[in-house]
Parts: C-alpha cells; sequence; structure tokens
C-alpha cells in the first residue's frame, strides 16, 4: 500500500492505494489523511480506472489540421511541436509598446493563454504562473475554486 492524493479536484483527499505485483488492485480513502479523513467522493472512489482502464490512452494522439484520423507521436516530436507552436505564437503576436510610443512599453503577447484545472495545487500553479509570465503572456487564469 502506499498513500497518495486524488487527482480530480484541488481538495487533496487522501487515498491508499494497493498494489500487487506492480498492478494497482484497489484504490480507497485513507483514514489518516487530515483532509479526508478517509473518505472519497464518488470520482475518488473510481480513481482506479485512471490506470487500469484498458481505454486508457498511453501514447500521444495528433490529428493534423482537417485530418480525420488520428497518428501517433513520440513525446519527443510532440514536444518540439508544441515548442515551435509557442515560439511562432509569440512572435506573431508580441506587443512592445502601446500603439508604437516608445515611453510605455509593454512586453506582453495576447497570442498565449493558460487555463488551469482544478487538480492542480498551489505550487504548480505558482510554477505555471511563472512561466506563461516570463513568456510574456497575460491571459492566466485557473479554475480551481474550492
Amino acid at each position: 500500500m502506499v498513500q497518495s492524493i486524488c487527482p480530480y479536484c484541488a481538495v487533496g483527499c487522501g487515498q491508499r492505494v494497493y498494489i500487487k505485483d506492480e498492478q494497482v488492485v484497489q484504490i480507497e480513502g485513507d483514514p489518516d489523511s487530515p483532509v479526508s479523513r478517509g473518505r472519497l467522493c464518488p470520482k475518488g472512489s473510481a480513481s482506479k480506472e485512471l490506470v487500469t482502464s484498458p481505454l486508457r490512452e498511453q501514447k500521444v494522439k495528433y490529428r493534423r489540421p482537417h485530418g480525420t484520423e488520428w497518428e501517433e507521436l513520440d513525446l519527443e516530436t510532440a514536444t518540439e511541436m508544441i515548442a515551435d507552436r509557442v515560439i511562432a505564437a509569440r512572435e506573431e503576436t508580441w506587443e512592445d509598446y502601446i500603439n508604437g510610443d516608445r515611453e510605455r512599453k509593454l512586453n506582453r503577447t495576447r497570442g498565449i493563454a493558460f487555463l488551469g484545472g482544478a487538480t492542480l495545487d498551489t505550487e504548480e500553479n505558482y510554477l505555471i504562473k511563472k512561466l506563461f509570465t516570463a513568456l510574456g503572456a497575460i491571459q492566466i487564469e485557473n479554475q480551481a475554486r474550492i
């Protein structure tokens, strides 16, 4: 058994993950957790399916513009494609100054935005905010409301 945290929302309910022969066999609430005291919501109770479902995707899938079929990509290729698109969007939409007025500096892009999910914790959100601010993005939001 290993202790873990439920990945579904920002509450951070404790889980006990039971493993046999290197396979997850059961996930249940952790009674030692001060957050959830052994309780899990229906999503948390069903989280074993995240790792054991035969329908779980385990490879990067990509569908080209106007394409109708998914193709598998290796992780390095997919990462390079994302990096290239971030750089291109930043270059195409970069704003140095307000209406060319050199006294009113902007140094921003509105071509990149980020919307975080409820499963991100405070530390992850901090790092994401730092990354996107360094890229010049100003449209940075997190959906966590708990």
